[in-house]
């Protein structure tokens, strides 16, 4: 089905509408390179807990450093935000607040119960932090039921030095946790920090062996001048091939290409894993 599409001109009144109700899309804040394509479908992936981050990956371009305190009415600006634009599937990131207690669990429940409240019929998927590994956060997230329950691994193990504070194996479990409690997870990871084919191999039976659904491989692009280099720029060539060894490694389904990113043409990766469960 294709998506209802608005003008050029008001994709500027969309951002000015963000900025006026106090919400952030990682769309901006992380520089994506797909913002004006998929702001011209009506589309975001809203982040939600602030827009300062508690890590400082070396690839992220959101700012890092004290976080501020949680916005108790950013539920109800986010479910009316998503009424009003009309949309029928959104993606809800955060960044990570390793300064709360729950890593910000609770919020994010809140959050998806909200729009559920207002919009019954939508259909929301999750890109959450690692919540330290703890299980009780992670099921007070899973607890609102989310349609897809991301979280990137970003990179291959043996570049982890890029992912200050973060494990690999941390990540796994996170995804791993949720696909066990029965729900369609997802991850995704970048191409270009220095990475060699068989680490993104290993990497691709590691998700296998934890059955995750589907899997996106993008191009690191550097944001900012005090972000990590990017080592490699990958063909089109290379991303398919990269691609077709994800599925031959038994992943259901795979998104690659340079200005893939996580939260890319989100809806129809996930109906297309959705139909591969049933």
């Amino acid at each position: 089905m294709e998506k209802k599409r608005i003008s050029l001109a008001d994709l500027d009144l969309l951002k000015k509408s963000f900025r006026q109700s106090g919400l952030h899309t990682v769309c901006q804040a992380a520089k994506c390179p797909n913002i004006g394509e998929c702001f011209k479908h009506k589309t975001a992936t809203f982040m939600i807990l602030g827009d300062v981050c508690s890590r400082n990956c070396a690839f992220c371009a959101t700012t890092h450093g004290k976080p501020l305190d949680i916005d108790k009415e950013e539920p109800s600006k986010l479910a009316n935000t998503i009424k009003n634009l009309g949309l029928k599937y959104v993606v809800i990131t955060s960044v990570t607040r390793d300064d709360l207690f729950d890593g910000g669990a609770e919020h994010f429940k809140n959050v998806v119960n909200k729009i559920r409240e207002e919009i019954p019929s939508i259909k929301i998927e999750l890109l959450v932090p690692d919540f330290k590994g703890e299980e009780k956060s992670i099921d007070i997230v899973l607890y609102s039921k989310p349609d897809v329950f991301g979280h990137n691994i970003e990179t291959v193990p043996e570049l982890y030095k890029f992912r200050k504070w973060a494990d690999y194996n941390r990540s796994l479990n996170v995804l791993n946790y949720a696909k066990k409690k029965g729900f369609i997870t997802k991850t995704g990871i970048m191409l270009g920090l220095g990475e060699t084919e068989e680490q993104l191999l290993n990497v691709f039976k590691d998700l296998k062996r934890i059955d995750c659904d589907i899997l996106t491989i993008g191009q690191y692009l550097k944001p900012l001048k005090d972000n990590a280099d990017m080592v490699k720029e990958y063909s089109n060539e290379e991303f398919e091939y990269l691609r077709q060894k994800a599925l031959d490694a038994g992943i259901k389904t795979c998104v690659s290409g340079k200005y893939v990113r996580s939260s890319y043409f989100a809806e129809e990766t996930y109906q297309f894993a959705e139909s591969k469960l049933e």
